[in-house]
């Protein structure tokens, strides 16, 4: 059993009226007690406190609760972790003579699918592929293939010896009658002549039907031994197909052993949900992405609703070192990743009375936008923090479309470059095609000068200096971005501090390139200045915005050549 009683009173804490929204939430207060306990419970467990803590390799790991009312109306919580751990770290049984709360060893629940049929199905198929790869093996490698190969290539290079050793025989014979031919007609009468004649004409018949002969009995020889390389080719290509076959089936086995419940008691495995993402039959396994299903909050509802838990408040934490590559910081709550847990969350929270999407609401209703300079060509603005560049996926209004509406009679494109929606400050937009497209020549030159200004949640030692980090995104959970040495992008940032209190740092950024989400993750990564931007919900940890504002803006202008400066302070 995994529920998990408070070990605090929770009496006096006023539950909320809907469940969490899980793509994006600020964390319930009861939600959050049941994470301390649980850490607490982690850091006292003394093999997951060496796994995560004191293990210096090892990464980190997403844990989750759901705090949970169960038929009697007793609060408690249940507790989860994304992806797999090793077993002996994950207790069988319950402690028998000590509550829950102090066994120092949380139970988490299980995985979604059966493991005991999965584990069925996947060693008896297995044990069929395998023998087939065995089969496959002996022909390509060891047996038949190979034996056949060297044979045909023996007999291909004879053949042509042979036909070569024809032909130069047939022009010799050719050479010495053409020869004799010329030596009867200076030497014999025509009668004479006419008997050796026919004696070499026929003596040339026999010799191309020898030839002929010759050719069509080795040629034969060949095709038989392509034959039986072609069938032997067959044998591995129904093999190799009969293996794929098998692999598919078990894919789909797997994977339909993968099947969550809602609140309204429907159950859907992994493949429907996904199935929505290609039309393509073939393309449907490669659509769902690696280890969906697997992460703590699918794990979370499907054992609520499984055994009659109701959901009262979710959240998610990493705990432990972080990772390589995505932002990851110790005991900070993230919200669940989009490409995995999406469609499978959307179907679990049927039934549910959930938050309102955030991500919905148009943040930048009643702002307006500030034209800090305007001519014939261009215009300067400045746009507020949470206030998209360009219409988004379900948010129409933006700095475009406000622009578009009040300059109807603009020839050009408008959007030259963007700020991130959460990201305030200047924007250069282009009234003309010709303007737009000089100014497009300097933004790819990189000769725009750009200084940003942002507070970070960390005091830095040094005074300035550059990160570069490559940067592609994350095809998990975008938008977000990863540092990636492999695939990634070059992005590099010049910082300059300004100032710093026990807390904060004030810098300046220069960034040298423009990728998504640079200044961000180049903050908040741990092999970057390692402390997030105040107010980054992506990457750190949300207030009232992030605390990023593009400051200055120096460019030529498009018409007339001359350079042009612009400052706006922010407002934090």
């Amino acid at each position: 059993m995994s529920f998990t009683t408070f070990s605090q009173s929770v009496e006096k804490t006023v539950l909320p009226e809907r469940f969490t929204f899980p793509f994006y939430y600020q964390p319930h207060d009861i939600a959050l007690i049941a994470i301390e306990q649980l850490q607490r419970d982690l850091l006292q467990s003394s093999l997951l406190k060496a796994h995560f803590i004191d293990d210096d390799k090892t990464a980190g790991k997403m844990f989750g609760v759901l705090v949970v009312q169960n038929k009697e109306g007793q609060l408690g919580y249940l507790s989860a972790f994304s992806g797999k751990l090793s077993q002996h770290l994950i207790p069988s049984t319950e402690p028998l003579n000590a509550p829950l709360q102090n066994c120092h060893q949380p139970i988490f629940v299980p995985a979604i699918d059966d493991s005991f049929e999965s584990d069925r199905i996947f060693t008896d198929t297995q044990k069929e592929i395998n023998v087939l790869n065995l089969k496959v093996n002996d022909l390509t490698t060891e047996l038949e293939i190979p034996k056949l190969q060297a044979e045909l290539a023996e007999q291909t290079t004879q053949y042509n010896h042979k036909i070569e050793g024809f032909r130069q025989n047939i022009i010799t014979a050719r050479k010495i009658r053409k020869d004799k031919r010329l030596h009867a007609k200076n030497n014999l009468s025509e009668r004479e002549q006419s008997v050796l004649f026919d004696e070499l004409a026929k003596e040339s018949v026999a010799e191309k039907n020898a030839f002929n002969a010759f050719k069509e009995n080795q040629l034969q020889v060949l095709e038989l031994t392509k034959k039986s390389l072609e069938l032997a080719n067959a044998k591995i290509i129904a093999l190799k197909n009969k293996r794929k076959k098998l692999s598919a089936n078990l894919q789909k086995a797997i994977f339909e052993q993968y099947s969550f419940l809602n609140a309204l008691g429907d159950k859907k495995n992994v493949i429907e949900l996904f199935s929505s993402l290609t039309s393509d039959l073939s393309q449907q396994f490669k659509a769902i992405p690696s280890g969906a299903g697997d992460c703590a909050a699918p794990k979370l509802l499907h054992y609520a609703y499984k055994h009659d838990y109701y959901p009262v408040a979710m959240a998610e934490f990493w705990w432990g070192k972080s990772p390589k590559s995505a932002v990851r910081k110790h005991k900070q709550i993230y919200p669940a990743c989009h490409s995995k847990c999406q469609p499978i969350l959307t179907h679990m929270l049927k039934g549910l009375n959930v938050d309102e999407n955030p991500l919905l609401m148009n943040p930048a209703e009643g702002k307006q936008l500030d034209i800090i300079y305007q001519d014939d060509d261009i215009l300067v603005i400045n746009k507020p923090a949470d206030f998209l560049s360009v219409p988004g996926k379900n948010i129409t209004d933006s700095v475009y479309s406000r622009i578009k509406l009040a300059f109807p009679y603009a020839t050009g494109p408008l959007i030259v470059h963007r700020l991130d929606m959460s990201t305030s400050g200047l924007m250069v937009l282009a009234l003309t095609k010709d303007a737009n497209k000089q100014l497009q020549k300097q933004f790819i030159k990189r000769t725009v000068t750009k200084r940003y200004v942002a507070l970070l949640s960390g005091v830095l030692s040094n005074n300035n200096g550059t990160v570069d980090l490559p940067l592609r995104v994350d095809l998990d959970d975008r938008p977000r971005q990863l540092v990636c040495y492999e695939y990634g992008k070059p992005a590099q940032t010049y910082y300059e501090v300004i100032h710093r209190d026990a807390e904060n740092t004030r810098v300046y950024f220069y960034p040298k390139t423009g990728r998504t989400h640079q200044l961000r993750v180049h903050s908040a990564h741990q092999l970057g200045l390692n402390a997030a931007i105040v107010g980054d919900d992506h990457y750190g940890t949300s207030a009232d915005r992030l605390h990023l504002h593009a400051e200055q803006l120096t460019f030529i202008h498009p018409a007339t050549g001359k350079e042009l400066f612009f400052e706006v302070a922010p407002d934090f």
